[in-house]
């Protein structure tokens, strides 16, 4: 499932995000949500999440 769409993502799932200096190579890392960073309801390159981490990108694919 993309990650595109917030009405998709809820804190708590899997996700694999792009972070901003990965932009380029296209490098994922997985982890779970913490809180959803984008406020509109779609994104065309992925909502921005904050993971359990710390790590902060733009989802990809949920798991």
């Amino acid at each position: 499932m993309l990650g595109s769409n917030r009405k998709n993502i809820k804190a708590g799932i899997k996700v694999k995000v792009v972070k901003k200096e990965h932009q380029r190579t296209g490098e994922l890392t997985e982890g779970v949500v913490k809180d959803i960073l984008t406020n509109s309801q779609n994104h065309p390159h992925g909502i921005k999440v904050r993971l359990t981490d710390g790590t902060v990108g733009r989802i990809k694919e949920i798991i």
